[in-house]
Order: structure tokens, then sequence, then C-alpha cells
């Protein structure tokens, strides 16, 4: 798992245009290398037009900017500035109390939020008491910078060519994180620095893994990857990290925090969930929300749900039990392909990692045409979630799993090797 993510040296692809071309990773194969250029010219245009869009709906007048939806801009960086504000309060956990949220928003800022809730762990809070610290544009500023930072620095390293970054920068998961105000360009990060240290540096690869119970969307598959391969190590690491993030949380803000978070807070989630008006089904690319959509009840969705989160499950741990030696490109789109499956509660710009895993493959060179076309539906996901669920309309939940089938239907015919 030490490889980084390959691109093998080849000519520029020719069918990309002369001034595209300095800015793509040269890529084996000819359709392999029109997909990418598909990427960056589309996602760029994506992109750009979007977020013009965006910006010249977003009213200036009051305490924090609003888009043309009434949320705050930065919208969910909003709950992570209230959670480093309610960091150095005496009642950290009030704010789990939907009610108390939003009277606090209002006392706050003066204006109705009604979108916003505390949906983190109480242990964000170590992250986000430096933001609370500051007003809350520099915050937005500061998170958003750092995030793209520590995405390009590690990227970089983790990647053959740095370009295949670019298409993955712009891609409409990137775009869904960047109005979202969240934090899933760190996420890629963590993801890839931990398969690149996981068998060099287990405890440093556990570490990691241990941060991202703080959001744990796509670390709920970690347990099987690391009992079905045997690594002990990280294992420990992982688990101890889980466990002093939240002792030190418990030591810092008190017990009462936990408990307000268990009574208050997960019942909001179960809420937007479960909600009978299907607001949110446009944003959650998951097998529960698509089947909501189309105003199935929430409990037959969930024990659908179930059924793909199980095979998610055993599919990172054959894949790891058997093929833990295998392409390591191969083995992270694997497992972040079985924990999008697997998850409920997934939005759009948690695909972000997966997306770069997904490029990442398909610039090795090594993909056919079923795979490449996956890649491309990988892609576009975050876009296509949005147009269908709009109309609760399903689909964009099963491009996950069915990324996934097709490569662990590469690993059982053929393990991939390590080098191309």
């Amino acid at each position: 798992m030490t490889e980084q993510i390959a691109v093998s040296a080849q000519p520029p692809n020719s069918v990309a245009p002369h001034w595209l071309a300095r800015w793509l990773p040269p890529v084996p194969g000819r359709d392999a290398g029109a997909l990418l250029r598909d990427f960056a010219v589309l996602g760029t245009a994506s992109f750009a037009i979007t977020l013009v869009a965006y910006v010249w709906t977003i009213d200036w007048r009051g305490a924090i900017p609003r888009d043309g939806t009434t949320l705050a801009v930065g919208r969910d960086f909003l709950n992570l500035w209230m959670y480093g504000r309610a960091a150095g309060s005496a009642d950290p956990g009030q704010f789990y109390d939907l009610a108390a949220y939003h009277q606090a928003i209002r006392a706050l800022l003066g204006i109705e939020l009604q979108g916003q809730n505390w949906s983190y762990p109480p242990s964000v809070m170590l992250l986000a008491a430096p933001f609370g610290q500051l007003n809350y544009l520099t915050a937005l500023a500061c998170w958003t910078l750092i995030g793209i930072l520590v995405f390009v620095a590690v990227g970089q390293k983790q990647v053959s060519d740095w370009r295949i970054l670019i298409p993955v920068a712009l891609s409409p998961a990137a775009l869904f994180c960047l109005v979202s105000g969240q934090g899933s360009f760190l996420v890629a990060a963590l993801m890839m620095a931990i398969f690149a240290l996981i068998d060099r540096k287990p405890v440093a690869a556990g570490l990691l893994i241990g941060l991202l119970s703080i959001k744990p969307q796509l670390g709920i598959l970690f347990p099987f990857m690391l009992i079905a391969s045997g690594r002990w190590r990280a294992f420990v690491s992982a688990a101890a990290t889980a466990v002093a993030l939240a002792g030190l949380t418990t030591l810092l803000f008190g017990v009462q925090v936990w408990i307000d978070f268990v009574a208050k807070g997960l019942p909001v989630q179960g809420l937007v969930l479960s909600d009978p008006d299907r607001i949110a089904t446009p944003f959650f690319p998951t097998v529960f929300m698509n089947l909501r959509g189309l105003d199935l009840g929430a409990t037959a969705a969930m024990s659908v749900q179930l059924i793909f989160s199980v095979l998610a499950a055993g599919a990172v741990g054959w894949a790891f039990r058997f093929r833990r030696d295998a392409d390591p490109p191969l083995m992270l789109a694997l497992y972040l392909a079985c924990s999008a499956s697997a998850s409920p509660y997934l939005l759009a710009y948690d695909l972000l990692p997966l997306t770069l895993a997904a490029v990442a493959l398909l610039a090795t060179g090594r993909l056919d045409a079923p795979g490449r076309r996956l890649v491309q539906l990988v892609y576009w996901a975050p876009a296509l979630q949005l147009a269908l669920g709009t109309y609760h309309l399903p689909g964009p939940a099963l491009i996950a799993p069915a990324f996934a089938a097709y490569l662990l239907t590469r690993l059982r015919l053929k393990p991939e090797p390590i080098h191309p």
C-alpha cells in the first residue's frame, strides 16, 4: 500500500488540444485520455458557471451573507463555527437542541436560518475551537484555504503527476464542498495519507483513521479492512486515537455534552433522513435516500440500505483478506466505493475522495471500457443526484455499488499487479 497512485509515463494524449495537454497528465490509452480531457473541460465549465451563478445570488447585507436559497454563505461551516464558539461556553452541548440552536443563531446574527443543525459528535469542538475565535467570514476563508492547501500538499505526493488533481478540484463533488463550506478536501487528503502509510507507518495511519471518528461517514468500514488484512498495529492505534479524542472531549467539555449528543443530536439526524417532505433527497446519493425519494417508508428503505451495507462490508473484508497486496489505486477506489455504498447518511460533497480515487485509477490507463464509463459516472454522480433527486428520481446511489462490484470483479478474476 506504499506505492504512489501511479501514472505511466507516456506522451501527452493526442486527442487533447495543445493548450490543454500541458495541464493534463500523460495518460496511456486514447479513451482514458479523452475522458480526462472531458473532465477538465466540462468540469471547468460547470464549476465556473455554477459558481458565478451562485455568487450572483448572494445578498451581502446582514451579519452573514446569504445565498439565493436564504442559507448562510458557507452553509454547513456555520455549524462548525458555532461548535467553535460553543467550545468556550459553560454548556457546550446545548445546541444539540434544535430550538435552542436556532434561537442562538437569531440572537447572535439577527437572522432566521432554519436549515442549520448540529450533526457532528462533540469531539469536533477540538477542531472547531480555533475557528470560533475568528469572525465568521475570516474563519470560513481560513477553513476553505486550509482544506485546499492540505489536499494539494498531500495529493501531489501520492500521485505521480500533480495534474491529476486539477479535474478532481473542478469536479461537482469539489464544487458542492466549497459551496457547503465542508471539509471534504481534508477528508480526501486523510484517505490518501492513510493508504500511503498503512504498511510503512501503521501507527501513524491508525492515528489518522482515529481522527476520522470526528466525521465517520467514510471511515465506517475501516475496522473491517484492518481486521481482515491483519493490520493490528493500525487497528489498535485507530481505536486508541478515537478513545483518546472522546476522553479529551469529555475532560474539556464534560460528560453532559455526550448525553446531549445521543439524546438530542442523533434524533435530529433521524428526522433529516426520515423527513416525509423529502426535502434533502437531492443532496444524498445513498440507497436509503434514493428509496425515500420514491416515498418508500423509512423502515423499508433502511432495510434495503442495510443489505447494501452488509455487502459492502463483506466486499472490503474479502478484498483486504485475500488481495491485500493488490494495486494500491484499485484498493483505495474499492474501499471508498464500498464506504459510499454502506452509509445511509452521505452527502454529495462526501464523494470527493471517491472522485479522486476514480480519476487516479483512470489515469493509470489500465481500465477497460466498462471501468472508464463507471469512472465517468462517479465523477458526475453529485450533479446527477441533484438533477434527479430534485424530482425524487432514484439512480445515482447505484453508481458507487456498481463501481465497487466492477473493481471487486477485477480483483476476483485476476489480481491486479502493484506495478503496471
